[in-house]
């Protein structure tokens, strides 16, 4: 009974992983000293804990409670969406005004996690277990987006190369700002790649919509002010660093663009892009939309 009232203190959400009682207490021993072997005989009296997400309730349990709690509490869930494009500067903003939490720590722990500034993390679906700490859901974020990178990587390369791949992200980055759909994306892959091969600035609008200007409609005096390492108006070739998460479409589509010969793109009345090789021919394209925008 002793044993039993003793305290501990723990997450107020935990993960449990899938196993055998003695696989999952070794496990909660490494990441806790207060388990003992002696909760693996207290466990097949009382049952086998779940796996998944449990919500303790609270930092401070007795022994009992927390044992009871493993065994049958499960924590709530809550999707959070993250959609190909946003950046992370707007997507810690929304998780934390959906979840509660503090922005600034969000900002903190994914600075200190995260291999990359932005681009680290996968466009899905997320089900965010309520009650889990600012560092832990980053960390949860982190983990599935990088698995799943390595995995695609491998598919595609049978390697996974850290500078490679942030390499392709940034060239996603902007064809997931720039196509107006999937079916795009090889084509503007493909001008960026032609761009570069004949020495000139890429000069897209979405390289600027990076960080908190991700929604920002980009203006004449934005290109000329903004001195950031984003803005292709200025600096020749892509970025070093993605402006925003892509999604895997964007990422095929900067592996493997499509072989064309266009310089040039313009969207068009029909919220599509026309392509073209030529200088004039994109300047047509562009008094069309002028043209129609003023009418």
């Amino acid at each position: 009974m002793f044993y039993l009232n003793k305290p501990i203190q723990a997450p107020k959400v935990l993960y449990i992983q899938q196993g055998s009682i003695n696989k999952i207490i070794a496990h909660l021993q490494t990441q806790n000293k207060q388990i003992s072997k002696l909760d693996t005989f207290i466990l097949r009296v009382i049952g086998s804990p779940q796996s998944g997400w449990i919500n303790m309730g609270t930092r401070y349990n007795t022994k009992a409670d927390f044992l009871y709690k493993l065994t049958h509490a499960k924590a709530a869930l809550q999707n959070v969406t993250l959609i190909p494009g946003e950046t992370s500067y707007i997507f810690l903003r929304q998780l934390a005004s959906s979840l509660n939490m503090s922005v600034r720590e969000l900002e903190y722990q994914f600075y200190k996690q995260s291999p990359f500034k932005e681009g680290a993390l996968v466009p899905n679906t997320y089900s965010i277990p309520l009650g889990i700490s600012e560092k832990d859901l980053i960390k949860l974020l982190l983990k599935v987006s990088l698995s799943k990178m390595k995995s695609t990587s491998m598919k595609i390369f049978g390697t996974y190369n850290e500078r490679k791949w942030l390499h392709y992200l940034s060239i996603a980055s902007i064809i997931q700002k720039e196509s107006a759909n999937i079916k795009e994306m090889p084509m503007v892959s493909s001008v960026i790649y032609n761009r570069i091969k004949k020495g000139m600035h890429l000069q897209m609008d979405g390289t600027l919509n990076y960080g908190k200007y991700s929604h920002v409609k980009i203006t004449p005096l934005r290109i000329k002010e903004d001195k950031s390492m984003y803005n292709t108006y200025l600096y020749k070739g892509v970025p070093h660093l993605p402006i925003c998460n892509v999604s895997l479409d964007a990422i095929k589509a900067a592996i493997f663009p499509a072989k064309t010969d266009y310089l040039y793109f313009m969207k068009n009345k029909r919220n599509i892009h026309d392509f073209t090789r030529y200088y004039s021919t994109h300047l047509l394209n562009i008094r069309h939309v002028t043209k129609r925008n003023n009418k």
